[in-house]
């Protein structure tokens, strides 16, 4: 069986084999804690990050390679479309950016935000600034197509909503209409909502940051 260590990115990893119907474990990693002390998950991934995933004598990190390993060892699978299929490109584009250009930028941003005055610090303004040049991407893609490689759902879009969600709940930003009703869209599949209810961590942390996003928009 498929163990995936660790929520945060492994959600995608996660929602991911609910999709495909894959059986597999969810382990939980506490990075919060003494990571060090947790010597099953090291000798995984002595870099001590999550997600992380073990498959027989594979082991493997970095969220969206992992994606991509189980779809080509699982599947054929139409979240993956085959290279000459013409959704391919945009796919492939689009799969990578939901970490590269996205969920990495509102990463650094939030690591700068916790020295306090983000917006005058360089680091988080340049973080933000690239995040925001490609959610434009993003959004360009969805005023033609309900999902970023076309007509369908692909892994790409697990990607990309991971990242979406991770910059609402954080208050990195606040998404427009157009990507809340995409994200709207693609959380309301039935993988996304078995997901949730393996990730209990994930679904505390979004229930706590819609809560407050809630009261926010009471008191404005």
């Amino acid at each position: 069986m498929i163990t995936v260590f660790g929520e945060g990115r492994g959600f995608r990893v996660v929602w991911l084999l609910e999709e495909m119907g894959l059986a597999y474990r969810l382990r939980p990693v506490d990075l919060l804690a003494d990571v060090s002390k947790d010597t099953e998950f090291l000798a995984i991934n002595p870099a001590g990050f999550i997600p992380a995933i073990q498959d027989g004598d594979v082991t493997m990190v970095e969220s969206i390679a992992i994606m991509e390993y189980l779809m080509a060892r699982y599947g054929p699978t139409p979240l993956s479309p085959a290279p000459h299929d013409p959704a391919f490109p945009a796919y492939q584009q689009f799969l990578h950016l939901g970490e590269a250009g996205l969920a990495a930028s509102v990463y650094l941003f939030l690591i700068s935000r916790e020295g306090g005055a983000e917006r005058q610090n360089t680091g988080a303004s340049k973080a933000l600034e690239v995040f925001e040049s490609r959610l434009g991407l993003v959004t360009r893609q969805l005023a033609h197509t309900p999902y970023l490689a076309g007509a369908r759902f692909t892994a790409a879009d697990i990607s990309v909503t991971y990242a979406l969600e991770l910059a609402e709940r954080t208050r990195a930003v606040t998404l427009g209409k157009t990507e809340q009703a995409y994200v709207d869209r693609t959380s309301g599949r039935e993988a996304y909502k078995r997901a949730m209810e393996v990730c209990q961590a994930t679904k505390v942390w979004a229930a706590e940051a819609s809560a407050e996003r809630n009261s926010r928009a009471r008191d404005a």
